[in-house]
């Protein structure tokens, strides 16, 4: 399998935090569900991105992971190719 590698960067256009590769958007937004992995000491951990609502604003986190909102910012993470 082929992965896109890069860092997680909110982007203020459409709310979302995308992948950034080399300050570039390669995605410029996830939705809720979208799978990826995030590097977590050395290891990549499968998570997918998820908003919260229970503090009545949304909030980004990952799933399996306890990062949530500008904790999210200049994580690196990576998706499969074909997304």
């Amino acid at each position: 399998m082929e992965y896109k590698e890069g860092r997680l960067g909110y982007n203020r256009k459409n709310d979302r935090y995308g992948l950034l590769v080399t300050d570039l958007w390669e995605i410029d937004g996830f939705s809720c569900g979208n799978r990826l992995q995030v590097e977590i000491n050395g290891e990549w951990v499968d998570t997918h991105m998820e908003m919260d609502w229970s503090t009545g604003k949304g909030v980004w986190y990952l799933t399996e992971t306890d990062f949530k909102g500008s904790e999210l910012e200049n994580k690196r993470v990576r998706v499969l190719r074909n997304r």
